[in-house]
């Protein structure tokens, strides 16, 4: 997932931008822009990008009969 070729640009996780904090990143062409916008000179870094967190298993509705075979 964290190298796929559809990523939608963010200024959050390109080569060009350097995070101030979690909603600014300051970047060689634009300097001081919110982490969510991108321009064209976008260049993806995948060692930026933090994934989202996998969804946690709800385990309130199963029962010992759902592990059964």
């Amino acid at each position: 997932m964290l190298f796929r070729k559809d990523i939608e640009p963010r200024c959050a996780y390109c080569k060009k931008g350097n995070a101030l904090s979690d909603r600014e990143v300051i970047c060689v062409k634009r300097g001081i822009v919110a982490a969510e916008d991108s321009c064209r000179a976008f260049r993806y870094d995948p060692l930026k990008r933090v994934p989202p967190r996998p969804v946690k298993l709800n385990t309130e509705k199963l029962s010992a009969e759902d592990f059964m075979i």
